[in-house]
């Protein structure tokens, strides 16, 4: 019997050769092969053919390690840490040679190789290693995972937080071995505080000191950052600092440069652009610089052995991240400075009740000056009231009493003058001139505002025109803008002050700097721009605007903003002047007189203890629709020492407006409850709201409720 291979080829002697080759062809396609992202028929790896991936959904019942088998092929590569591309979501039935098949293509890190799987049935293989840089080592998988069990959230979306996106030139850059250790630093303005040289020795030493740093007013705060971050790379060690802004990360990232030259740290921010940060972020994982300043991500760099982590100004709201599961990041470096044994530096021109906590535990010392060196950097401090507006005729016919304007006058022949205004706009809020109750839409009770272009009253939520207002209170008739915003008041100093340039500073232009030379600058709280030798003086409006505010954190917040742009006022014997528009009785304006914030920060954390708040006790807030709202508290598991405050309804923040953490959208009805537990019962709360959570998500076609733990704003 003839075989294919003994038919003779050619002329009478078979089939053409053309033919031939096409049936060649064909057989070897019939042959097991290794498709693309499937591996059907592959051999898996001799050692450890198992990999187990954390994929990357953010849904809290996938919040595990999925199994996947290792092709031979990629076995070099996939190793623990690395991105890899796997297929998820294939029914248990589709099983073709022993490995199963289907569902859709998703992204994932590879967490471990081991050598059995714990899932008896057949496994997916890996379709793809996307890159064999390993991203995700020990450390950064144990600090991830901490952090998403503190605030009930998934790995997966911490990791998102964490580890940048990839960008392939970035990986394919060389980076130069890590720089010598330089030398310690000498104490420098550190020892203008207590402890403050003690600090630094102990960090050159390789000690891991805990200390809340109040720091005086001036520019000097980025330069002694900076000394902190020498001192600790003498030892031989990394260091991490984390600012609330760009810009802050900017000054610091001159004050690094300044003091260890240039190639010595990384910058780590939102907007350097992906490949720049994944580029910044590579040299820090492979160990080319030890030193990191960023924005709020940066709390996750890989920094090789830790040795101190800084954050700057812990009461911005920029350090808690509004995507899920909202770490705060005092809290992660908090977590990073137990878990890697290393110094920990909370500092900033206030402080926050949360820092006192830290203190009066004993967890960390107290740093700051003497209450001499305080009065000598400090500008003076002078207030006007109620009484003082209601005495005063220039106060009733424009904008600002007479000792501003007496201030403002005298300062500005030697240098600038800053002037806070509360709020972003032109004229946001309306209220009665007699009394001063904000004007309420008549049919939704919504904030009558005044429209720029006509002038004419509607209402912020419903948008209905009010033609004919009056006070709901006192009968009044007339309206009183409630906050005038940065550009009205730059027209109104524009026109009494004409000799004189009048700059803005907010939400459509932040200015970095300006010069020494006389000038406004009317500005918004946290965009106030640093003046060439500090400003001559400085004004802030409307205070009891920030001091009204429903929130357990208004005076805490006006204080610490109010103390952040009086900061870069000149010292008094400087002639350095601050007027603040707020009843002088108020505790929040006393410690700014006193220049007290720490003081502040004590008597409210003994109020909080009093009343049960944070930080003496861990909160959290759920809220949603109340049908959603109540199926979810019938279902979760809280603590026995839990407290259920609620629920209560969220207002609607209408069209347009922006919303508070944890509202509605806008148009929909919510509520919100807040569940209170003491310290120790914490993790517990957490874990039982994960459950819940996950329990519901598992379900589907539920409507979604949203869960905070330790959320900013609780009214």
């Amino acid at each position: 019997m003839s075989s294919e291979n003994d038919t003779p080829e050619g002329p009478g002697g078979g089939e053409p050769e053309q033919l031939a080759f096409i049936r060649e062809s064909v057989r070897r396609a019939k042959a097991p092969k290794a498709k693309p992202r499937t591996w059907r028929g592959a051999a898996l790896a001799k050692e450890l053919p198992v990999a187990r991936v954390l994929v990357d959904k953010g849904v809290l019942h996938l919040d595990r390690y999925f199994e996947y088998a290792v092709p031979e092929e990629l076995d070099a590569v996939a190793q623990p840490g690395v991105r890899v591309r796997v297929r998820f979501g294939a029914g248990s039935k589709n099983v073709r040679d022993g490995r199963r098949e289907g569902g859709g293509l998703i992204d994932g890190f590879l967490v471990e190789r081991v050598a059995e799987a714990e899932y008896q049935g057949p496994l997916a293989a890996l379709a793809q290693v996307l890159s064999p840089e390993p991203v995700l080592d020990a450390a950064l998988l144990g600090l991830t995972r901490a952090v998403a069990d503190r605030y009930a959230g998934s790995l997966a979306d911490v990791l998102q937080l964490a580890v940048p996106p990839r960008h392939a030139k970035a990986e394919a850059r060389e980076f130069p071995p890590p720089p010598a250790p330089p030398a310690a630093p000498e104490p420098g303005s550190w020892q203008r505080y207590e402890r403050g040289a003690d600090l630094l020795a102990s960090l050159a030493a390789g000690g891991a000191p805990r200390a809340v740093w109040t720091a005086l007013p001036g520019p000097e705060w980025a330069a002694e950052i900076a000394r902190a971050v020498q001192a600790t790379l003498a030892s031989g060690r990394g260091a991490l600092v984390v600012v609330p802004t760009v810009r802050l990360a900017a000054r610091v990232d001159a004050a690094l440069r300044e003091t260890l030259g240039e190639g010595q740290h990384a910058l780590l921010t939102a907007d350097a652009g992906q490949q720049r940060r994944y580029q910044e972020w590579l040299a820090v994982r492979r160990g080319a610089v030890r030193a990191v300043v960023g924005t709020r991500a940066a709390m996750f760099a890989p920094v090789r052995d830790l040795g101190l982590v800084v954050v700057w100004d812990d009461g911005d709201g920029h350090h808690s991240d509004e995507r899920a599961p909202f770490p705060h990041v005092r809290e992660v470096l908090e977590l990073r400075a137990t878990r890697d044994k290393c110094a920990f530096l909370l500092g900033g021109w206030s402080c926050t009740v949360e820092a006192a906590q830290l203190v009066r535990s004993g967890w960390a010392a107290a740093v700051a000056a003497p209450r001499e060196a305080v009065r000598r950097t400090a500008p003076l401090v002078r207030t006007v009231g109620d009484l003082d507006v209601a005495r005063d005729e220039a106060a009733r016919a424009a904008r600002l009493p007479s000792i501003a304007w007496d201030v403002a006058r005298a300062a500005l022949r030697d240098g600038p003058v800053l002037v806070q205004v509360p709020r972003r706009g032109y004229v946001p809020r309306l209220a009665c001139q007699r009394c001063r109750e904000p004007a309420r839409c008549r049919h939704c009770a919504g904030p009558l505002e005044a429209r720029e272009a006509t002038g004419v009253l509607a209402c912020g939520w419903c948008g209905r025109e009010e033609a004919n207002w009056h006070c709901g209170e006192c009968g009044g008739s007339r309206l009183r803008a409630q906050v005038v915003g940065a550009r009205r008041t730059a027209e109104e100093l524009g026109r009494a002050f004409s000799t004189v340039p009048v700059r803005t500073s907010g939400r459509e232009q932040v200015l970095d700097t300006v010069s020494g030379a006389p000038a406004l600058v009317v500005s918004t709280p946290g965009a106030e721009p640093v003046a060439e030798g500090g400003y001559a003086a400085a004004l802030l409006l409307d205070g009891w605007a920030m001091l009204g505010r429903p929130d357990l954190r208004a005076g805490e917040d006006a204080l610490r903003r109010w103390i952040a742009a009086s900061a870069l006022v000149r010292p008094q014997e400087a002639g350095g002047t601050v007027v603040i528009m707020a009843e002088p009785t108020l505790r929040p304006v006393q410690a700014l007189v006193r220049w007290d914030p720490a003081g502040h920060a004590v008597r409210e954390l003994a109020d909080r203890a009093e009343l049960g708040f944070p930080p003496v006790s861990r909160m959290a807030s759920v809220s949603g629709a109340p049908d959603a709202l109540a199926d979810f508290l019938g279902a979760v598991e809280l603590p026995a020492d839990a407290e259920v405050l609620g629920p209560v309804p969220l207002p609607d923040s209408g069209p347009g407006a922006s919303r508070r953490p944890g509202a509605p959208p806008a148009g929909e009805q919510g509520e919100r409850v807040l569940v209170r537990v003491p310290p120790g019962s914490g993790a517990v709360l957490a874990r039982a709201l994960k459950q819940a959570q996950a329990a519901r998500m598992a379900r589907g076609g539920v409507e979604p409720v949203r869960v905070r733990v330790d959320p900013l704003d609780i009214g």
